[in-house]
């Protein structure tokens, strides 16, 4: 088999399973953070700058998967895992900037979690495996869109990075901003950042003090709310049609 289509074959692969790595980074930095502050090593910088830092990491990283869901019609950036779907193909709004804004968004958010762990060699760890697992979920995207949409895809292409946005192409999306495709497609997205930050939260805790504190601060009421809200949003989705709507 050529290395093309190897890659290939590779990337579909991993595409089935890209929801696992964020499972397994999640491990790995509950090990590594549980390590470092048992054994008190030093690292990256101060522990409360750190840790604020991490979490506007990654909900920058939503915040982009939210503006690139929110201007997409039905049927294309989104959360199946089972194939690539693709009836039309995005080239405004965010897409005018950058070929792959999802997993951008995905980047920045696991990023936050490598550095909320304050341990430089898990980081750069992180993002060397990242995009070694992404480039080639990336390429077989890509052998996808090029064999569906032929020359438009490689115009578009052409002109726009596959991963390092350019804010200067931005271009308008012709629809409007979906707040209910957004609640729909990403309502487990906010409860999850504060639910893994809390996790490292009472890990740290446990470590240092041998048993579980639960503080009464900022993140845990953030992680209440958050999963408070997306059981609602869940019941409204599975028990009524008001986040339907047509074309999204």
């Amino acid at each position: 088999m050529a290395l093309q289509e190897e890659i290939e074959q590779q990337g579909n692969v991993l595409f089935k399973y890209r929801s696992y790595l964020p499972i397994l980074l999640l491990l790995v930095g509950f090990v590594v953070y549980g390590y470092d502050r048992l054994h008190q090593q030093q690292g990256i910088g101060n522990l409360m700058l750190v840790e604020n830092v991490a979490i506007l990491v990654s909900l920058l990283g939503l915040l982009i998967r939210v503006i690139t869901v929110g201007y997409t019609p039905q049927n294309t950036s989104g959360r199946n895992t089972k194939r690539q779907v693709a009836e039309t193909l995005n080239t405004e709004g965010i897409y005018a900037t950058v070929r792959h804004p999802l997993y951008v968004g995905n980047f920045f958010m696991y990023l936050g979690i490598a550095i909320l762990t304050n341990n430089f060699y898990f980081i750069i760890i992180f993002i060397l495996v990242f995009w070694l697992y992404y480039e080639r979920i990336m390429f077989a995207e890509e052998q996808f869109l090029r064999r569906k949409f032929g020359t438009v895809y490689t115009d578009w292409a052409a002109k726009t990075n596959a991963f390092i946005p350019n804010l200067q192409h931005w271009k308008q999306a012709n629809l409007a901003f979906s707040w209910k495709k957004v609640v729909k497609k990403e309502k487990n997205g906010l409860v999850a950042v504060f639910l893994v930050f809390f996790l490292f939260q009472i890990i740290g805790n446990y470590v240092e003090q041998g048993s579980f504190v639960l503080e009464h601060n900022w993140l845990t009421y953030a992680t209440l709310l958050s999963g408070i809200l997306y059981l609602i949003l869940k019941f409204v989705k599975k028990r009524t049609n008001l986040l339907d709507e047509t074309g999204r």
